[in-house]
């Protein structure tokens, strides 16, 4: 199907991922058949409802195309991560200074890892890594409602997938449960954000509660100050909790309202996923700096095989200090500066953009500073017309391997999911 443009192939440079993202203009699905697929996976029309009055640019109409050869890419560099992560020199280097929680290895692994990519023909560039990435029902939906031109109809992902990625989120939250639990089946889950259903992606705690339901796992979604720890179980209600699916911002569980939830997790009484210790591990931005090192790395004893492939995919980035402050000011046009702890994009800074005031906070936080790397581009119809805007590619991940690729359409300094023609988009693999 084809909304103006016909000839995808402009003859333009660069790849055939590039070439469709540059010109193609097809569409991947009709607004309703979207719709329906969010009525039918939330059981009723509120999810759709929700979306359109609170986040109407969270999908975009036109899909992202991806080679085979960056897909390769990507899961080639993660599973070179994983093997450094499951060094002991690198976990004791990563945990140094971390907080005393996030030393507990609680037995699970952590849900949703989210790899964030940027493409280009020279490869892949990990942008950061996330512990709480969330989205993925969302585009197991947006997959339910691809209807791709024929000459795209193989390169999409559809209905099957999803029902596939549905079953191996289920599955992976009854292997967190083995894990890490205490023995028995899943019984329930508290989806636990601060003021759920305040969030901007509470549709997506819908999805995830009627998927469990409907797999015979009771589900609840709740504040964290909602539980309760009674010394030996977690409980919401008159309900004890089995495992709490984490979507906070809190990751190290400091907020005095996470007190339950911390104590629940400390005592493995419940099983929290995303947990402290695989944020420490993972998605601290200080960690690339070790990631992209390489006499570090070499120090760790990582094969000079492996090391490559970190260095190929992994932007350089190193710890920002008082010492370094010259230089770096000196180089900021080639950097991008972001707070170690950071997520979503805050306070993190495009070094081209940057002043004298906002680099003295810089100086006085704890910030990395990664080698640059231009986000990839998509030409999309906006309501002002067609229109190039920024994606960055996002692979979830359990054990180290990929679940769904998902591509995410903004303008702006970061992905936001509120910019007309933008949002989360469907990846055609070419």
């Amino acid at each position: 199907m084809s909304a103006g443009n016909t000839g995808c192939d402009t003859g333009c440079g660069g790849t055939p991922a590039a070439r469709l993202n540059a010109s193609c203009l097809c569409v991947s699905h009709e607004r309703a058949a979207l719709v329906e697929a969010l009525e039918a996976g939330s059981g009723d029309a509120e999810v759709a409802a929700l979306i359109a009055e609170r986040c109407p640019h969270l999908f975009s109409r036109q899909p992202v195309f991806v080679s085979h050869h960056h897909a390769e890419r990507i899961a080639e560099l993660i599973a070179a991560i994983e093997s450094v992560i499951a060094l002991p020199a690198y976990r004791k280097a990563a945990l140094a200074g971390a907080p005393a929680i996030a030393r507990h290895d609680p037995g699970a692994r952590s849900v949703f890892f989210g790899y964030d990519f940027h493409l280009g023909d020279n490869g892949v560039a990990l942008i950061e890594i996330n512990t709480n990435a969330g989205g993925a029902l969302l585009n197991a939906a947006l997959a339910r409602a691809q209807d791709p031109c024929k000459a795209l109809a193989g390169a999409a992902r559809g209905a099957q997938d999803a029902h596939q990625l549905e079953q191996d989120i289920v599955a992976m939250f009854r292997e967190e449960w083995r894990l890490g639990g205490t023995g028995g089946a899943l019984r329930s889950v508290a989806i636990v954000d601060a003021d759920p259903v305040d969030q901007y992606l509470y549709p997506e705690f819908l999805l995830f509660r009627r998927l469990l339901e409907q797999h015979g796992i009771a589900a609840v979604i709740a504040a964290p100050g909602a539980l309760r720890w009674d010394g030996a179980r977690l409980w919401h209600g008159d309900s004890t909790i089995d495992l709490v699916y984490n979507r906070m911002t809190d990751f190290m569980l400091e907020a005095p309202a996470s007190a339950a939830i911390r104590a629940a997790y400390l005592a493995r009484a419940a099983v929290v996923t995303p947990h402290p210790h695989a944020h420490a591990l993972y998605a601290d931005k200080r960690n690339l700096a070790i990631l992209s090192d390489q006499v570090r790395l070499a120090e760790f004893g990582v094969p000079e095989a492996t090391r490559q492939i970190l260095l190929a995919g992994i932007p350089h980035t190193e710890l920002v200090g008082a010492g370094d402050a010259e230089r770096l000011w000196g180089l900021r046009r080639q950097r991008f500066f972001k707070p170690a702890d950071g997520y979503g994009g805050r306070a993190a800074y495009r070094g081209d953009k940057l002043t004298r005031r906002v680099w003295d906070e810089i100086l006085g936080g704890v910030y990395v500073a990664q080698a640059f790397v231009a986000p990839s581009e998509r030409m999309v119809r906006t309501p002002a017309g067609p229109e190039n805007l920024k994606f960055d590619l996002r692979a979830y991940c359990y054990a180290g391997k990929v679940q769904w690729h998902a591509a995410r359409v903004y303008q702006g300094q970061a992905t936001n999911m509120r910019t007309p023609g933008g949002g989360f988009a469907a990846v055609y693999l070419v």
